[in-house]
């Protein structure tokens, strides 16, 4: 029995080492592969590491990865780069997992940001669990979780978080990079509307004048009145000295015929 015990444990020991051990190891590798003759990739690697007695085999890229898809069957028209710090290749479920600063760029200028991704070969889906950018043109999307085909042309948003706006595509440039937490979520970011001009006219004030002004107008009426009532003056003096004159002679002839009584 105790021999027999032993033996079991020798041999699940030795299934574990066979499990862990090492079976392919390359430095600064470049390799292009194609499926059915329909599509090609290229990835390089500073890297790779191959367990292919696992349970599991796979692949382990722990310096990185970088692979470029191309559109076809041909390597001249590229569709889509992927970058990563780390990376791992399950090779019989044909499923990348790429791990840290996960970057994806479309050949038409769409962009993808993520820490977290899974790329499924066999299925020709990306897809993501974590918070994860999408910056197309001058938009930005922020979302928890989404899925995609490889073209990243059919977008499905598991909880989109929200969408910003920029009038400038290089301010969508300068945030795209950064934690999805930085940056405020907004529905949109409404533009500034143009100001009306105002045609009215304002009211011209008329000059109040001054004291000064006033007394000169007051002066120069009194004299013109003066002006004009001079001659009446001089027609009721001269009114008066006749009258004078005939109460003078009035006084006199009276005087002639007192004297002419006695």
């Amino acid at each position: 029995m105790l021999f027999s015990c032993d033996a079991k444990k020798s041999v699940s020991s030795d299934v574990t080492n066979l499990e862990n051990l090492m079976t392919e190891y390359s430095e600064n590798l470049s390799m292009k592969m194609s499926e059915n003759g329909q599509k090609s990739y290229h990835f390089t690697t500073p890297l790779m590491e191959g367990y292919a007695l696992a349970r599991e085999p796979y692949k382990e890229f722990r310096k990185g990865v970088k692979i470029i898809t191309y559109e076809g069957d041909t390597v001249k028209k590229e569709s889509a780069t992927l970058t990563a710090n780390y990376a791992i290749f399950y090779e019989t479920r044909k499923l990348w997992e790429a791990k840290g600063d996960v970057v994806v760029v479309q050949t038409g200028g769409r962009r993808l940001y993520t820490s977290q991704l899974f790329w499924n070969q066999a299925t020709h889906r990306i897809y993501s669990n974590v918070d994860s950018r999408v910056v197309d043109g001058d938009e930005i999307y922020d979302c928890e979780g989404f899925e995609s085909d490889e073209e990243m042309s059919d977008w499905h948003y598991r909880k989109l978080k929200g969408v910003t706006y920029f009038d400038d595509p290089n301010g969508a440039d300068s945030l795209s990079g950064a934690p999805v937490s930085d940056v405020p979520q907004k529905p949109a970011q409404a533009k500034p509307k143009p100001k009306k001009k105002d045609n009215t006219q304002p009211k011209r004030s008329t000059p109040k004048p001054t004291k000064k002004a006033a007394s000169a107008d007051h002066n120069d009426a009194s004299s013109a009145q003066a002006n004009v009532s001079s001659p009446r003056r001089e027609e009721r003096n001269k009114t008066l000295e006749v009258e004078q004159g005939k109460s003078l002679q009035f006084k006199a002839n009276s005087a002639e015929l007192i004297d002419q009584s006695k």
